[in-house]
């Protein structure tokens, strides 16, 4: 071989090997520009104030969590349309939110096409998205797998709220059973509680809701399943337990003596809560907090009102339970139209894991300390400017990651003693919670079928309570369920939970 030749190898040999360096050089510098580089994403989230909140919040998360993130605030009012639209079109955001726990169940067959990323085996890599609670993240979970980081809720705040002051003017004590509750409503209604010589008080104001409303939780106190319970080895619905039935005859003896609205079955939430405050109901059936809503307008109209909570009630067989929520209100979701590898999952998953500490939750949720709320005994006090909170915090709730328990927010103070009271109430509940078991479970039926069939017999329970059909009128509804579809949730769920078993 000639040298020349030799030689020319070589130079070519030496000037491969140094643009080889070079491009190793270049590769890793890039690589290390681009971990440098912030997280770019943009977020779907849910608004449920009349605007936009401003920037103020939106630049300080940036600036604690190094990235860029972006806000696609949808109107509540728009949110399932929206969501919709953004499916069939492919034009998702990097990171979505779901309206609510019956808009993530309809996504379920998308999930199982592999249009979103399963997220589940990368939480155990950041120190606060493994903190999740692990019976919620189940109860998200689609065959198994963990596709969702869970916005949390505490598991049930059912219970009882009561005028106090006409308890103690009739000698009335807190009903801590069915048969003392029923007698809390009969003197209500029959032994002139405001003193006014008049019969014009009833006991139990309600609306027309059979779950948020007293129907669902009265159930829990007779014993009834919550959605679901099981019965001679399968699972069936809470309508064909005899427990239902017995709620339902409570109702209608309730109503039949005027110891509840007559018209509760067309009652809105607003009515309802107007019954109380002005003094013509004395029991309200639902969410234990809503007593400092309710007590701040009630005073206004009588300065003297006094209210006060109860929780355990024990039914017929001298148990309490009360019927729980699967523990989240909504989750989000990462679409793989838009997350396009595994490493920019993980970056948009890091971001998530610094939402979740506690110095950027307390900051989503209450606010900057100091202008937004303080902090007293441990626990936030917002600022008595709700306007200013609610134009500029309010919105960023919404993205909350788990629950103070998990991401360490700090849980609200209030001045008024009830209400504390209450919150305390919400975790006694916590050892006393009915689950339902189908949460986790599968039935294409009831996605598809479920929430129309169920009208049904919510009207038959209503039509129930109101004397305009019997027991067998009410069992011909059943059979009509099953005949249009409930056979096969009821087959599909069972087949879940055995796969689950």
């Amino acid at each position: 071989m000639g040298l020349a030749l030799i030689l020319g190898i070589g130079v070519l040999t030496a000037c491969s090997n140094e643009s080889a360096s070079n491009g190793s050089a270049d590769s890793e510098k890039k690589a290390e520009e681009n971990s440098n580089e912030p997280v770019k994403f943009t977020i779907m989230a849910n608004l449920h104030t009349p605007e936009v909140p401003s920037d103020k919040i939106e630049k300080l998360l940036e600036e604690k969590t190094g990235a860029d993130i972006t806000f696609q605030w949808t109107p509540d009012g728009n949110y399932e349309e929206k969501l919709s639209t953004a499916f069939a079109t492919s034009t998702f955001p990097e990171a979505v939110f779901m309206k609510n726990t019956t808009t993530f169940l309809q996504f379920k067959e998308a999930i199982r096409d592999g249009q979103f990323w399963e997220v589940g085996p990368y939480l155990d890599e950041f120190p606060n998205l493994k903190n999740l609670n692990e019976t919620v993240l189940k109860n998200t979970a689609v065959d198994g797998k963990i596709y969702t980081l869970y916005q949390g809720r505490p598991l049930s705040r059912q219970g009882l709220i009561y005028r106090k002051d006409w308890a103690e003017k009739l000698g009335i004590s807190e009903p801590t059973n069915i048969e003392e509750f029923y007698e809390m409503a009969r003197a209500f209604t029959e032994d002139d509680p405001d003193g006014n010589g008049k019969k014009d008080t009833f006991g139990i104001t309600d609306r027309s809701d059979l779950i948020y409303g007293a129907f669902k939780t009265v159930s829990s106190w007779h014993g009834a399943p919550n959605g679901w319970g099981e019965k001679d080895g399968q699972l069936l619905p809470e309508f064909m337990f005899e427990e239902y039935v017995n709620t339902m005859d409570f109702f209608k003896d309730l109503r039949d003596e005027g110891y509840i609205n007559q018209d509760f079955p067309v009652t809105s939430k607003e009515d309802q809560q107007s019954f109380f405050k002005n003094g013509t109901a004395g029991m309200y059936v639902g969410s234990m907090p809503d007593v400092l809503s309710i007590y701040r307008d009630a005073e206004k109209i009588n300065p003297d009102v006094v209210y006060d909570v109860q929780n355990q009630i024990k039914g017929p067989d001298g148990k309490y339970g009360i019927w729980s929520l699967p523990g989240y209100g909504t989750v989000v979701m990462f679409p793989k139209s838009a997350v396009k590898d595994e490493e920019q999952l993980k970056g948009i998953l890091g971001v998530f894991d610094q939402l979740m500490s506690p110095e950027i939750s307390n900051l989503a949720f209450w606010g900057i300390e100091g202008e937004h709320y303080t902090v007293e005994d441990g626990k936030a006090l917002a600022s008595e400017n709700a306007e200013l909170t609610d134009r500029e915090v309010k919105p960023y709730q919404s993205i909350e990651i788990g629950e103070p328990a998990t991401n360490g927010r700090y849980e609200g103070l209030s001045s008024y003693d009830v209400k504390e009271k209450a919150e305390e109430l919400i975790l006694d509940n916590e050892n006393y919670l009915i689950h339902d078991p189908t949460v986790p479970l599968d039935s294409p039926t009831n996605i598809e079928r479920g929430e129309r069939l169920n009208q049904s017999i919510t009207d038959a329970t209503y039509q129930y309570i109101l004397g305009q059909i019997d027991k067998s009128g009410f069992e011909k509804v059943i059979n009509e369920w099953k005949k249009s579809g409930g056979d096969d949730i009821i087959r599909e769920f069972n087949e879940s939970y055995s796969e689950t078993k």
